[in-house]
């Protein structure tokens, strides 16, 4: 997956958020749209449903992004590029919110649905299949398109949104960690039979896209990884991240960036003990989220002691 806007064009900039577009778009534009055989009768239409398909892979981002806004999260980027596109959220770290920013990029093609499938009755029912046969031709395709990105979306693979939604039900369950553990080692089966299917249908795209998917997978693994590996370190009481609500581990976890040595933020107060140098903001090890040190603080007097809790997530 790209990351950041390297290769990519900064195209606009709405609500907020940044719309790029990745280099290698344009040259697998090129091929698809040259390969589109759908009866028009001009290359136009092929361009025509293809920047359709991206429209609606931008609206399904979208959807992803303001949701993501809706509990708290950050998002202001948007990527589109070959395999579809990426919206940057960074929701908070809890599975209600996690669930929402996730499922609302899927409801975006659902409630086009409805949409699509009225225009293409309207189309049939008016006689546009001879009549304005590149127009009708477009509006069933744009529909099919709508209906496969949802299938596909939704399919409980680690990292299309369907595999990421089953991800945020089980932490509800599981927890954080092992949730995505589950997820991407069941994921492994799927994709494996996407494989197959790339090979059946001699298809290098599907293979392309298999491959997308297992680096992903393999990433969301090592992830889990090392997430249960900080979930079981001993917790600090009188304290919790103020976006996921979890008690910081006991020790030197946190490295100086004027010096280089670890030290314990929580210990010191977000000052380093080798080299004196403050930091304005505390990174949680678990979300990833920084926050002042005094917001970290839910309990004056544990904090000012050395409490140790077996527990990782206050209520």
């Amino acid at each position: 997956m790209p990351t950041k806007s390297q290769g990519s064009i900064h195209l606009l900039r709405i609500a907020g958020i940044d719309i790029y577009l990745h280099w290698m778009w344009f040259v697998v534009a090129l091929f698809e749209i040259q390969g589109r055989s759908r009866g028009y009768s001009s290359i136009i239409w092929n361009v025509l449903e293809y920047l359709s398909l991206f429209a609606i892979v931008l609206l399904h981002e979208f959807g992803h992004a303001l949701a993501c806004r809706t509990v708290g999260g950050t998002a202001n980027k948007i990527l589109l590029w070959p395999f579809g596109g990426v919206a940057y959220v960074d929701p908070p770290q809890r599975p209600g919110a996690v669930l929402w920013s996730l499922f609302a990029g899927p409801l975006v093609n659902i409630v086009l649905l409805p949409i699509l499938w009225g225009a293409f009755q309207f189309a049939k029912t008016h006689g546009w299949a001879y009549s304005m046969h590149n127009e009708y031709l477009l509006i069933r395709s744009v529909f099919a398109i709508d209906i496969g990105l949802l299938v596909f979306n939704m399919l409980p693979i680690y990292p299309l949104d369907g595999g990421q939604i089953l991800r945020a039900l089980f932490w509800f369950v599981l927890g954080r960690a092992r949730s995505l553990m589950a997820v991407t080692v069941f994921s492994f089966f799927g994709i494996a039979g996407l494989f197959a299917l790339a090979v059946w249908w001699r298809s290098i795209w599907s293979a392309a896209i298999a491959v997308y998917m297992l680096m992903n997978c393999w990433g969301g693994l090592q992830r889990a990884r090392a997430l249960l590996r900080i979930a079981k370190l001993p917790r600090r009481v009188g304290f919790a991240c103020p976006s996921c609500r979890t008690a910081p581990p006991l020790g030197a976890y946190w490295k100086c960036q004027k010096c280089e040595q670890p030290f314990d933020t929580f210990a010191t107060r977000a000052t380093c003990p080798n080299c004196a140098a403050q930091y304005s903001g505390t990174r949680c090890l678990d979300c990833g989220v920084s926050s002042p040190m005094q917001s970290w603080i839910i309990d004056p007097v544990a904090a000012s002691g050395a409490t140790i809790s077996s527990s990782a997530v206050l209520p």
